[in-house]
């Protein structure tokens, strides 16, 4: 009646180590995109769950034959696909132990090395991107919960705190509120407001310059009108990465506004954060110590296994008055001296998330993430400059980072347009050109939308990546070029 014989979990422990091991050696061998169809997992499991106990070897078997096939391989060197997350020898050694414990680190008493940890590991983050102490961090899951978490500790503090006892509707005095972000911003801005009640109409996208920054200038006549028209205002959440370009938001200038008006300012910088580590960018973040709170994510570019978001507080007795919610079963004589993150936050249960954050911190050092990190970048810059000297191909926004957005045009000699462009031809070519070089196997990219313009994406943050991956990427994107362009170009 019990679990699994220890020799038994010993036995299948050391083998599926062993398989993980050669699978991290070797990830080339898989295809980086799943190849199989949609329903094809599904049609080859039992309908039904099975009546008598199956083995381990059996179902280890069954891993490698109906759900190998069907894993796009994030941990592929060649995955250069949204932000090109990936988990580390490190951080995955700490998930087996986390998942070990087993703990449930809501309350200190619950499990303190949980609890003191997180702090630990957070203030050595934020210490190492250069935040102020004024910060305090928590782990959520993703930046998405951490954004969502920001938005309530806004509208509480805008509110006085009364939509916490009284909620959004049945009565009329509490104006609309509104939330500023930029057109460029991620979809969990809006998500967020959904969640907190003031809808899609209670966010204002601010229009971007040439580099796809928010224009400050803009989110300043944006508040006026609205405070004009009624609305009031409580919130700008700005970026520093942005999703589809990397751009960096003027957070100097957006903090100035938010000062004036007396706006929570939120910072999403859950990819590029972590770029802050390196001294020579350090720069990104200026500005962030004005803001109210500010969100990064290891397991985007920290080589931590997803998932772990680092949200940093400048008022957590805003989040704490705003979350706190004691059931007499949760009370504890060390409530007053220590952090019980139940509090400050929409999560009771909480993983022990922080201690392959930890290890990877502990086994990398500063100066081992410092030169991964660099080297992403470098990597990058070099892909650029191929484009840049292309004559095929174009850059569509700048490269603060390492990710880089392009298209294949053949209309363009080093950047310089030589005839007048066919946008919807282009358009189609490039959404071709991203599906069949992905549909080889051998890397896998993503795209967006810039001006219209249908746009690939190349997101080097993988750490297992090389110069040859990129290189090898580069030479398809040229190959299936020539390919398509001879085949679909209108004559």
């Amino acid at each position: 009646m019990g679990d699994m014989e220890l020799d038994e979990f010993r036995k299948y422990g050391h083998q599926v180590i062993d398989w993980i091991a050669d699978y991290l050696a070797h990830p080339e061998r898989y295809p980086v995109m799943s190849q199989v169809e949609p329903g094809w997992i599904r049609k080859n499991l039992p309908e039904n769950p099975p009546e008598e106990p199956e083995s381990m070897n059996v179902i280890l078997k069954d891993m490698e034959q109906y759900i190998l096939p069907g894993i796009t391989h994030w941990n592929h060197p060649a995955f250069f696909a949204y932000f090109a997350i990936s988990g580390s020898g490190p951080g995955i050694l700490g998930e087996l132990l986390s998942a070990a414990f087993n703990v449930n680190a809501m309350l200190w008493k619950t499990s303190p090395a949980a609890t003191e940890l997180e702090e630990v590991v957070l203030d050595w983050l934020r210490q190492m991107m250069g935040l102020s102490d004024s910060f305090i961090g928590i782990i959520n899951d993703t930046a998405s919960v951490s954004t969502l978490c920001a938005m309530v500790a806004a509208r509480e503090a805008i509110t006085d705190f009364k939509t916490r006892s009284h909620g959004l509707t049945g009565h009329s005095k509490l104006p609309r509120l509104r939330l500023y972000t930029s057109e460029q911003a991620h979809s969990s801005v809006e998500k967020a407001a959904i969640v907190i009640g003031i809808g899609k109409e209670g966010v204002r996208k601010v229009s971007i310059d040439d580099e796809f920054r928010m224009d400050a200038e803009a989110l300043k006549i944006a508040i006026k009108e609205d405070i004009s028209n009624g609305w009031r205002p409580f919130s700008v959440v700005a970026t520093v990465g942005t999703t589809s370009t990397t751009s960096i938001d003027p957070i100097m200038k957006i903090a100035d506004i938010c000062d004036e008006y007396k706006l929570w300012l939120h910072v999403d910088a859950a990819y590029a954060g972590t770029a802050a580590i390196i001294p020579e960018m350090r720069y990104v973040l200026d500005g962030c110590e004005r803001a109210d709170s500010i969100v990064v994510n290891p397991h985007k570019w920290l080589f931590a296994p997803i998932d772990i978001s680092a949200f940093y507080c400048r008022k957590p007795d805003i989040l704490r008055r705003t979350f706190s919610l004691v059931p007499e079963y949760l009370k504890t004589n060390e409530e007053n001296v220590v952090h019980n993150y139940m509090d400050y936050g929409i999560q009771l249960g909480r993983r022990f998330r922080a201690l392959k954050l930890w290890m990877i911190i502990r086994y990398f050092g500063k100066i081992g993430i410092i030169n991964r990190l660099s080297e992403h970048i470098s990597m990058a810059r070099e892909f650029t400059s191929w484009v840049d000297d292309s004559s095929n191909f174009e850059r569509l926004a700048p490269v603060p980072f390492s990710v880089v957005c392009f298209r294949a045009n053949p209309w363009v000699r080093k950047g310089r347009l030589i005839r007048n462009e066919d946008e919807e031809y282009l358009n189609t070519l490039n959404e071709k050109l991203l599906n069949e070089i992905n549909a080889t196997g051998q890397t896998y990219l993503s795209h967006t939308y810039l001006r219209g313009k249908f746009t690939l994406r190349l997101a080097i943050g993988n750490i297992r990546t090389t110069r040859e991956e990129v290189k090898k990427t580069w030479d398809l994107l040229q190959q299936y070029f020539v390919k398509l362009d001879k085949q679909l170009r209108p004559r």
